[in-house]
């Protein structure tokens, strides 16, 4: 099974897209992704980048701290579509790429750039 965490944007989550309803869709049927797993999918948690300027990595470290604390790990991090669009259409500041390697570097967690694709 695999436990995953999935981080999304701040500014965008309940703005544009209620209630993360695109990622579960995603989720339920494996499309974007999603399609790599074939077992189900245990979202352990789903927070947001803690707002511009970014703020991900103490946000991720809170996240992580309290699942270690409730016997709830996860393996691996979805950055959610929502920051990918946020980094190509609304400038958000967000070096995807480094935030991957830093998130993989620092924590041990796999990292999947996006969710779906709607």
């Amino acid at each position: 099974m695999a436990r995953i965490a999935i981080m999304s944007c701040q500014k965008i989550k309940d703005a544009s897209c209620i209630g993360c309803i695109k990622c579960f869709k995603a989720m339920d049927l494996k499309e974007g992704e999603f399609s790599r797993y074939a077992d189900n999918i245990d979202v352990i948690a789903m927070s947001d980048c803690g707002d511009c300027p970014g703020l991900v990595m103490p946000k991720l470290a809170l996240v992580k701290d309290v699942a270690d604390h409730y016997g709830r790990d996860f393996d691996t991090v979805h950055i959610g579509t929502c920051i990918v669009k946020a980094v190509q259409t609304a400038a958000c500041p967000i070096n995807l790429e480094k935030l991957a390697g830093m998130i993989e570097n620092v924590m041990g967690k796999q990292v999947v750039i996006g969710t779906h694709s709607y």
